[in-house]
């Protein structure tokens, strides 16, 4: 059977959670789509295909309920095209790329063109495709919509001279009926001058134009939908400002059909609503292009172009045409444009977007470099090993995206009520309305008419639908800014609801790799000459302590003699002869067997050992000369990290093989609250079920190399990343930075989104409940009070707006731990130095 693939399509036409709730049924519908996760901020719809020839069905069906995916142009320039035949080759070769709507080949122009969904394909397929089939291609022009924000820039400026025009024309109509009522002057001077008559008409004229002109949109989308028997927002106020427009318009045409006492019009009130409601979009468009700014600015990150070396010379081509085995050269201040092994040169590279270190790293011959990282003031040349898609950049860019796409669980309670919201507010609305006629007093029908098309406008629900998505696209980008990567969406939700945090400890909470701790020499002995004698005997062992020992031997610049005559005695030592001294290294037992006395430091030994750490004796010539003491040492960040977690109110676990001692000494050290010791790589599992008893849920934290089966387990697997090494497929959220600064930052992401989302949940569903029945004139028995429409248009767009304002908070989450560093750096809030 056939891995599922996951698409995402850009969608048009969504302006609230009933259109979410009809796009994701119709797709759910669909055979062989699954795990459907439609989003109103970022109008997108992710799911799981058996095969990519269902993406032809899947465009129609959004086409045919109203909600068609976005497409974009591009121009190919083609080559080797002689007869019509080629022409219908290269036709039927771009025609088969999954996603591609249109084409036309034109073969006087040596042209195609391709109209293609948005996100779907891109110009590479497109290029590759007419390639593999003999007619190599390269894009002439693009006019695709990738870039979000500009793509909402432009959507807010239109939207803004549709918001003035409207506004021009309303305001005579405000103006001229509203101030002959409020003001008695207003009133007299209209009826001596022009006459209400030619007022009516003048507002009749005006309103037209509002209606079918800036706000035709309403009519062409909100009827055609409810027609079809799935009505939203657009029907909403198509039926609401068209009842308030017709009932103007007999009254003004044909009065005779109206009593005298209900000869009235409402042409403003139609015409303010459109003006409103097209204001909360124009606001509502601007707040989405903010949103989305994390991306943005990754996708900032990745070079347009890069100078690689065809047939032996240096030429500049576009980022898209790069493949793997390139040979691409860096200048001195260029951004590097893919992945690659550096074949040629020197020179120092910024990977603060990675890894958070703010000081750059040496690069040379066979080490790697990572795409949208900067270069120094060296030169590079360098073999592309990952281009296109597969760069960690990439990657990294379609993590983020995936989260923000996602729909959490609490996304359900939404989608149950949004999927009947809009057809009982329409039952309310006529419910109001017959209610009205029946026991209103009089002008019934007037009473009647405006309190209908009041619960029509104010119950909206674009607030419901943007509830969740808004929030979820700003925290998961700010946390992609901090360095944390949510790779499934719903660990945002999950984390907020964790108990314990376990970790795993070698690579996690300490460095994962020994280190000399203490060297304590007996007296006679100088530090230089016999840590360069010790490292001399254990340059020649493969042991890790011996590798540690050779390390800081080095650091401190002790001079690197030769041994010889190296002997390694299981379970004691080692010994050899370095400048004619015989020296020993080992346990305090092989000491003993070769009669060396170690009383003058033993209790050393033993204040060591209670540490946690390895300790060994080194004797020369006989002559015990010193203690050492070799461990893994904790990260810089641990501890402070786990205090930090502590203040979050959450339980701290360590899981590791370690034996007893050593992990007792290093939760002392770290103020871990529990300890699981002596557990082998199989038994992480039943460690974390044995901490889950109670029903606490657990998040565990490795590093991602063999903690997949913990990751995998527990409620919340954390991985913690070594730079390029993003794409952990056990793990629920990536960490850029190589500490547990990160885990705290997610946590403080999760729980500031969380938080967010409720207040946001609450605002909507509030606001609806709250208003619905005022609009439908509960207070009119007891205060005289009728919510006019012009208000209840004001307070719908404003729920919309404060939705969107409250989510963008978010964007201000500082790192709840100062030394962590954003990523990538450009887009830092704040930068400090990382602890020494």
């Amino acid at each position: 059977m056939p891995e599922p693939k996951q698409i995402s399509l850009p969608i048009e036409g969504m302006s609230c959670a009933s259109c979410v709730g009809r796009v994701d049924r119709a797709l759910n519908a669909i055979d062989g789509v699954e795990d459907v996760s439609v989003n109103l901020a970022s109008e997108t719809a992710r799911m799981s295909v058996d095969a990519l020839k269902r993406v032809p069905e899947i465009i129609e069906t959004l086409r045919e309920l109203g909600y068609p995916a976005r497409t974009a142009k591009a121009e190919l320039t083609i080559a080797a095209m002689s007869c019509a035949s080629c022409v219908g080759r290269v036709d039927k070769a771009l025609s088969a790329v999954p996603g591609v709507v249109e084409v036309n080949v034109n073969l006087a122009s040596e042209t195609a063109t391709v109209v293609y969904v948005e996100g779907l394909v891109t110009t590479s397929d497109l290029v590759n495709a007419s390639g593999a089939a003999g007619y190599p291609a390269t894009v002439a022009t693009a006019q695709a919509g990738d870039d979000r924000v500009a793509r909402k820039e432009e959507e807010a400026q239109a939207l803004a001279k549709r918001v003035t025009f409207a506004a021009i024309l309303a305001l005579p109509v405000f103006l001229i009926e509203m101030g002959g009522h409020v003001i008695p002057a207003v009133h007299m001077l209209i009826e001596t001058t022009i006459g209400q008559q030619t007022s009516w008409l003048l507002q009749f004229v005006l309103t037209t134009i509002v209606l079918f002109g800036p706000g035709r949109t309403f009519y062409t989308k909100g009827f055609p939908a409810l027609f079809r028997g799935a009505p939203d927002m657009n029907s909403l106020v198509a039926v609401g400002t068209g009842a308030a427009y017709l009932y103007s318009v007999v009254a003004t045409f044909v009065p005779s059909v109206l009593p005298d006492t209900l000869r009235t019009v409402y042409f403003e009130a139609a015409a303010v609503i459109v003006v409103l409601i097209l204001l909360g979009r124009f606001l509502e468009a601007r707040a989405k292009g903010r949103t989305g700014a994390a991306i943005q600015k990754l996708l900032g990150l990745q070079a347009r172009t890069a100078r690689v070396m065809r047939d032996g010379e240096s030429v500049e081509i576009e980022i898209d045409a790069l493949v793997q085995g390139d040979i691409v050269i860096v200048r001195p201040g260029e951004r590097i444009a893919v992945d690659g092994e550096v074949i040629e040169g020197t020179s120092r590279v910024d990977e603060s977007m990675l890894t958070g270190e703010p000081i750059p790293a040496e690069k040379g011959a066979g080490d790697t470099v990572t795409g949208g990282t900067v270069n120094g003031a060296g030169s590079l040349q360098f073999l592309a090993t990952r281009v296109g898609a597969d760069t960690t950049l990439a990657q990294i860019i379609r993590m983020v995206e995936e989260a923000q796409g996602a729909k959490l669980p609490i996304q359900g309670l939404v989608d149950r009520i949004t999927l009947w919201f809009v057809p009982a507010v329409m039952a309310i609305a006529a419910a109001t309305v017959l209610v009205w006629l029946f026991f209103g007093p009089d002008p019934a029908l007037t009473m009647a008419l405006v309190a209908g098309v009041s619960v029509l406008i104010i119950a909206c629900p674009c607030a419901m639908g943007l509830a969740t998505p808004t929030s979820i696209m700003v925290g998961t980008g700010r946390a992609a800014e901090m360095g944390v990567l949510f790779r499934k969406g719903d660990a945002l939700q999950l984390l907020d609801s964790v108990d314990v945090v376990a970790l795993d400890k070698t690579g996690t909470v300490t460095e994962g790799r020994p280190a000399l701790t203490d060297l304590v020499l007996a007296e006679g002995f100088d530090r230089s000459t016999t840590l360069s004698k010790i490292a001399a005997v254990e340059s020649l062992s493969e042991h890790p302590v011996a590798d540690a020992i050779v390390r800081a031997a080095r650091g401190d610049g002790a001079p690197l003699v030769g041994a010889e005559g190296f002997q390694s005695v299981t379970g004691y030592g080692v010994r050899a002869l370095v400048e004619g001294a015989e020296v020993l290294v080992g346990a305090d037992r092989y000491m003993t067997r070769e009669g060396i006395d170690i009383s003058a430091l033993a209790p050393e030994e033993t204040k060591i050992a209670s540490k946690g750490r390895t300790a060994l004796y080194a004797a020369i010539d006989g002559r015990i000369a010193a203690v050492i003491g070799v461990a893994d040492p904790v990260k810089p960040a641990s501890r402070a990290a786990i205090a930090a977690l502590h203040e979050k109110g959450l339980a701290v676990a360590m899981i590791t093989g370690d034996k007893r001692e050593t992990a007792e000494a290093i939760a002392r050290e770290t103020g871990i609250d529990h300890v699981v010791a002596g557990v082998l790589p199989d038994g992480k599992v039943a460690a974390l079920n044995s901490l889950r008893e109670g029903g606490k849920r657990i998040a565990f934290v490795g590093d991602g190399i063999n903690d997949a089966p913990a990751l995998a387990h527990a409620d919340v697997g954390i991985a913690i990343g070594t730079g390029t090494d993003v794409a952990i497929e056990s793990a629920d959220v990536v960490l850029m930075s190589g500490d547990l600064r990160g885990v705290v930052n997610a946590f403080e992401v999760s729980r500031r989104t969380m938080r967010n989302i409720r207040q946001n949940l609450f605002w909507a569903f509030a606001y609806n409940v709250a208003l619905i029945p005022v609009a439908a004139g509960v207070l009119y028995p007891a205060f005289g009070l009728l919510l006019s429409p012009i208000l209840a248009a004001g307070a719908m767009a404003l729920s919309s707006v404060f939705v969107l304002t409250n989510a963008l908070r978010l964007r201000r989450i500082a790192p709840a731990m100062d030394e962590q560093r954003a990523i990538p750096a450009e887009m830092a809030a704040a930068t400090p130095a990382p602890a020494e």
